[in-house]
């Protein structure tokens, strides 16, 4: 009796999942292309709008460029009349030297957290929790005072050293995690050669955590790329100023040159776009190893 009643149910299910199955995964391909298209709806129309006349984008700002429509105003106002090329080079420095830090100290105190077992170690973890659970823009008052103590004002040091603390408590989570799962017998191996801790970090950890690092680069770059509130308060000088705080030199009380705020917010979007084309098959690594997990 339960062998035929097995018997039975076996078939019944293999028919169902036969039935439902392709029509469950078109679902999910349709739930995922659309959300695609509302994410890369706004990217798109800012690409579209920003080589159109004036009269074009308030004309139809949905319709694509024509001959007649075609313009290149913008990025001409955008790199001749400004010092848009400094304002980039700004974003730069700061987004890179903050990653740069962030990567190095977050894999270091990631390493520290899940190989070594000290007093505090819980402690210190929690620590890093909370950074990330509390927004850094609480304590702007205390930081905007702490960089005028340094006389760090006016500077990209201020920024850098502002992104680094932001970024590094998902880092340290992050990476932590990933360091987590590398088997012990490498390191013990390593050790029993005659290697030490800090070779055994960046020849053998580091390599085996690429995945982990371009999921923290992506998950960093971009909130300090994009960025306002802290070039408006710590490096309003036009020496210093990042790309999102020269946009809004194109935005007034009254009116708004939308074709140079369309150029502008374009060519800022280069980088992103260009990291993501680079590290994406780390990046996916990196988050289906992390789901996983």
């Amino acid at each position: 009796m339960p062998s035929s009643s097995r018997s039975v149910s076996t078939p019944r299910l293999s028919l169902i999942q036969r039935s439902f199955g392709p029509a469950g995964q078109l679902w999910v391909h349709v739930v995922l292309c659309l959300y695609a298209v509302i994410a890369l709806f706004p990217i798109a129309l800012i690409l579209i709008n920003s080589v159109k006349s004036r009269a074009a984008i308030f004309d139809n700002p949905m319709a694509l460029p024509t001959v007649d429509s075609f313009s290149l105003i913008g990025f001409h106002k955008v790199l001749s009349n400004t010092n848009f090329l400094l304002y980039f080079g700004n974003s730069l420095i700061v987004t890179l030297g903050a990653l740069l830090l962030i990567v190095l100290f977050g894999a270091m105190a990631g390493w520290a957290l899940s190989e070594y077992r000290f007093t505090g170690n819980r402690l210190l973890t929690l620590f890093m929790a909370i950074g990330i659970m509390i927004p850094i823009r609480l304590g702007t008052v205390s930081i905007l005072q702490l960089v005028v103590a340094l006389n760090l004002i006016n500077t990209r040091t201020a920024l850098i050293l502002v992104y680094t603390a932001q970024g590094l408590p998902l880092a340290v989570m992050i990476l932590s995690e990933f360091i987590r799962q590398i088997p012990a017998e490498l390191k013990d191996a390593a050790r029993c050669d005659g290697v030490g801790e800090f070779r055994i970090f960046f020849q053998v950890i580091l390599p085996l955590i690429r995945p982990a690092i371009a999921t923290v680069a992506v998950f960093t770059m971009i909130p300090a790329w994009n960025d306002l509130w802290f070039p408006l308060i710590l490096a309003p000088g036009d020496e210093t100023r990042t790309v999102t705080l020269g946009v809004q030199q194109f935005i007034g009380q009254y009116a708004t040159d939308w074709n140079s705020v369309l150029a502008a917010l374009s060519l800022a979007v280069v980088p992103v776009l260009l990291m993501y084309i680079l590290f994406s098959r780390q990046l996916i690594r990196g988050l289906t190893a992390g789901a996983v997990k």
